[in-house]
């Protein structure tokens, strides 16, 4: 049997347990939050008032955080990109043979109902901060998703997987720090907010390492395999193409990504992290009957993250003051 027919043949067999992954991962929409719980109500008289609070304290944080809030912002709001992208990966289609729905695709349209939620609640936040240009950001987003984004995996299940279990993982990383910052800030709903959005990504992570952690039971060679490749050529964010008005093809990311880790955002220490928890959450020191090849990819993932980590010691953060378009002047 061919590597693609048994990475299919496995999908199939992960597909007979989507319900269970649906009901334990995920929460349905009238029990889980939604924006308007965290957001000023339009029909209350306290509306005027509620907002001007939020615009006062907003004015305490400075432009590293907002930058910061944006691009998560933004990346969040590029969901039609990741929907579009994951059903697309092979074993993932929104038809069968039967006439019904793939269990696949209604895993992804679930998972893409909660993540919708975050980009909502944090766009109103942003315009109602009165902190940022809205359009600026607007024409950003619009960018991003027009753009789409290349994440080396192709449409390989077991790749992509390893993506996701480590872009949720790190989704969870950069709003719980956002969360720490308002809340030192006395920016106490923002905290909140930022720290449920986290919730729910650290919700879908746990998801993803469980679809992971059953294909190393069945096809543990090239799942090890699939997991040295992502990590040799480094796992990109989703971001990566991101754009001003009147700018080229990604030449706002590595702005951006200066100033997240500056703020203490999301920083190099945070993706070496990421990769020593996957190692430690798939055990892959445990794993048995692997190739030669995957043994020594194995190997190769273990001492990863020391090595990368002392890379990350000698890498300076650059204090430089960049214009973003998405700034307003307090």
């Amino acid at each position: 049997m061919s590597l693609h027919n048994i990475r299919l043949e496995v999908m199939h067999t992960l597909e007979k347990n989507i319900e269970t992954f649906v009901d334990k991962f995920l929460i349905t929409p009238e029990k889980i939050w939604q924006p308007t719980d965290f957001l000023p109500n339009s029909q209350n008289d306290t509306f005027i008032e509620e907002v001007k609070e939020i615009q006062e304290l907003s004015k305490d944080l400075d432009d590293d955080f907002w930058v910061s809030l944006v691009g998560d912002t933004i990346t969040e709001e590029a969901l039609p990109t990741y929907e579009s992208w994951l059903l697309d990966v092979e074993g993932v289609s929104q038809h069968s043979n039967n006439g019904g729905d793939n269990g696949w695709a209604k895993w992804v349209r679930a998972w893409t109902g909660e993540e919708n939620r975050h980009g909502d609640v944090l766009n109103k936040y942003l315009y109602l901060s009165g902190r940022v240009n809205m359009r600026e950001v607007e024409i950003t987003t619009q960018y991003l998703i027009a753009d789409g984004f290349d994440i080396g995996t192709a449409r390989d299940p077991y790749k992509n997987f390893v993506y996701t279990s480590f872009q949720e993982l790190a989704t969870y990383v950069s709003h719980n720090n956002v969360a720490k910052v308002a809340r030192k800030r006395g920016h106490k709903l923002l905290a909140k907010m930022s720290k449920i959005i986290a919730g729910d990504e650290m919700r879908h992570h746990l998801a993803y390492t469980e679809f992971v952690r059953q294909i190393f039971q069945y096809d543990p060679s090239e799942m090890m395999l699939a997991f040295h490749h992502m990590m040799k050529h480094k796992i990109v964010m989703p971001a990566l193409y991101l754009r001003q008005s009147g700018g080229k093809i990604g030449d706002t990311f590595e702005q951006f990504s200066i100033v997240a880790q500056r703020a203490g955002v999301y920083t190099g220490f945070d993706y070496v992290d990421i990769l020593k928890k996957l190692n430690t959450a798939w055990e892959i020191d445990k794993i048995t009957g692997l190739t030669d090849e995957a043994q020594k990819a194995r190997d190769y993932l273990l001492k990863l993250p020391e090595r990368m980590y002392r890379i990350t010691e000698r890498i300076v953060i650059p204090d430089t003051k960049f214009e973003f378009k998405w700034m307003n002047p307090v």
